[in-house]
This record gives structure tokens, sequence and C-alpha cells, in this order.
């Protein structure tokens, strides 16, 4: 399994590795439901550096990213950031993705770990200008810092740069602690927080600099669990489990990402045409009513009528109760109870809108 460059500062935290799209990762470092509580209350540090950086820059850059993405990259100007789907031609997700905006003819595609070498083989493929296409992903360490006290943790270590002045989904770049950094702000978790890229041999040293004032404000560093139930609770979807290539952006209820007026781009006309027939699938939230915890793979039932899986599940520290996403007909009545089987026991539940909590992001850009 590939590691990344933090890999001997996790050990010396004791923490708990799995294997997570070809890489050893920290799992967790105390406990999953501690990691997470730091994180909706204070701080938390992540390492996400098996995420992948693919760079597109010169001629055609412009018009290949547009090509690829289902949503609309002109909207973008210079530092911003873009969340969009890379659609194969019948209209099945190949990946979901964050497009970053330097310039008309530079951009940064950043792709989910496991997707990587399929990700860049499908940007060469369609590059029919000779754009310049660069797996970075090497030489890019990405370290994130999220929760409601990541702005007033992060301010008085960046230089050349006002952390006020960088909006929602936007990014510049600057120092921390003196490290050249890409700080967007932008995450996986619903809450405020920044994402850091830097180079790999600076990747220590910004780590270790983080990490003492993240402690000192009672946060944690925190691991792919916590990552998981963060992201559940914040309504967002992962790539592998709640989508894949057989699952179309409307039965993902990714619908919003499709800017199809006025641009051609791949997996367009099989979208308009699943549109216009409407979708046999649909993914919702859902809620366990009793204490059960529902996983990926779980049947679900309505009125004793198998109607669907669970795509994943996980327990909220917050709720305090199982909650996740299913994959159902569309037939499915949407204000009726469900039930989940469990071991061969049906459990019930409730179809709920998403996100689960409102997080201080969510606040945070209400109030603007």
């Amino acid at each position: 399994m590939k590691r990344t460059p933090l890999y001997q500062v996790h050990k010396k935290l004791n923490a708990k590795f799995t294997e997570f799209g070809g890489w050893e990762m920290p799992l967790q470092y105390s406990s999953i439901v501690k990691e997470h509580l730091a994180v909706r209350s204070t701080i938390g540090l992540f390492d996400l550096s098996h995420m992948g950086e693919i760079d597109v820059r010169g001629q055609g850059a412009n018009e290949l990213v547009q090509k690829l993405s289902t949503n609309d990259v002109g909207r973008l100007t210079d530092g911003r950031v873009l969340y969009t789907l890379l659609c194969n031609e019948t209209g099945g997700i190949v990946d979901d993705i964050l497009i970053y905006r330097y310039t008309d003819n530079h951009y940064m595609l950043v792709v989910n770990a496991a997707n990587i070498e399929k990700d860049l083989a499908w940007v060469q493929t369609h590059n029919d200008r000779g754009t310049e296409v660069k797996n970075e992903s090497e030489v890019k360490t990405l370290i994130a810092l999220q929760g409601p006290k990541s702005i007033e943790i992060l301010e008085p270590l960046v230089s050349d740069q006002s952390l006020s002045e960088i909006g929602y989904f936007r990014f510049a770049l600057g120092k921390v602690a003196g490290v050249p950094t890409i700080i967007s702000r932008t995450g996986y978790t619903g809450e405020v927080g920044f994402e850091l890229y830097v180079s790999e041999k600076n990747a220590e040293r910004l780590w270790n600099t983080l990490y003492p004032v993240v402690i000192a404000a009672d946060g944690e560093p925190i691991g792919l669990g916590a990552r998981d139930t963060l992201r559940l609770e914040a309504g967002l979807r992962l790539y592998g489990m709640d989508m894949d290539d057989n699952t179309n952006p409307f039965e993902a209820g990714l619908g919003r990402f499709v800017k199809s007026k006025n641009r051609q781009f791949i997996g367009k006309n099989a979208l308009l045409s699943e549109k216009k027939k409407g979708i046999v699938r649909q993914i919702v939230g859902f809620q366990m009513l009793d204490r059960a915890v529902a996983r990926a793979g779980y049947a679900v039932y309505q009125v004793d009528k198998h109607i669907g899986k669970v795509t994943s599940g996980a327990p909220s520290p917050i709720l305090k109760c199982s909650i996740g996403f299913a994959s159902i007909t569309s037939q499915a009545i949407l204000d009726e109870k469900i039930d989940v089987e469990i071991r061969g026991k049906l459990h019930p539940a409730k179809i709920v809108k998403v996100p689960f909590i409102i997080s201080s992001q969510q606040l945070a850009v209400s109030s603007q």
C-alpha cells in the first residue's frame, strides 16, 4: 500500500491504520466519536495526502476542462473552486472532483485517491489539443484544518494573504508558518475550514507547526473514521459508495451540478435523455428509528416490498442514531417509513432531508 509523507508522524501518534483506495491511512488516533466531536466543536487536523492532483495548463486548457465537466467551468474566475462530476458517454459518474482555476489556461483537478490513475487516463484520452496534463499527486501534500475555530487558529500563521478575503470555495496563494501554500476554503465535513496544499518536502514541517496549536485549542488529529461520519452528517456523497460509473448525477441526487445550457460536455446527450425519461432509482438520506446501525449493502424495504439498498451508513455522534444514504426505486413513497434488513430482521427508519445537521459552514454562508 502507498503511504503519505506523514506516515511516520501518524505512527508516533499511535494511529490505527486502515487501507483506503490503495493507501495505508490513519483510521483513528483516539476514538472516532472523540475526533468527530472535536471537529464539530473546536478544530480537527487531517492528512488528506492520498487525494490526487492533476495539473492542466497551456493551450486548450479551458476547453478541455469544460468538455470533461458536467458543471460549467465558464462560471469560474481566477481563484475560485468548482465542485463537478466527470461523466462517461452513457452518463455514468467517472468521479466527483474539484476544479481550481488559476487562470484561463491553468487549472488543478483534485480527484479521489482510488481514481487517480483512472482519471488521469480519462483526461488524457480526451486531450486532443496537446494541452499539458501532469499528475502532481506525488509532489503535492494536502493537510486540512476543519472546525469552528479554524479561522482563528490559522490566521496568525498566514502571511502574504488575509483569510477574511478567501470566500467559500475560493483559494489563494500564501505562506503558512513560512511554507508556500495553496490556501483553499473548502472541506468535506460541513464545517468552516481550509485545505492546505504544500510540497511533499514541507508536509511534516507544516503538520508539526499546526499540531500543537490544534491540541492547545482542544482539537484533535482526525482519521478516516471520523471523516466518514462527518461527511455523512453534512450530507456529502462518497464516490465508490453512493455513486459510481453506473450511477448518473440525477440518480445520485447531484443533478444541480449538471449545467447543460449553451455548452457541450461528455455525457450530455445521455443525461438529457435520462432526465427526460425520468430516473428509475434515487438516493435518499435516512435515519434509523431504533438503536440498529445500518451499513452499506443492507436491503431496504417499504411495506414489505424490496425497494433498494443502503449505500453508506454509520452512527451519528451528534444525532446519536444511525444515519446514511440509500439507493431506492423512484416509485418509493418518500413520506412513508422504510425498513432496513439487518441480520435477517427488519428495523424501522425514516427518509429525511439532507444535510442531517446544520453546520458552522452553512451558518457562515447563510449569514453572508
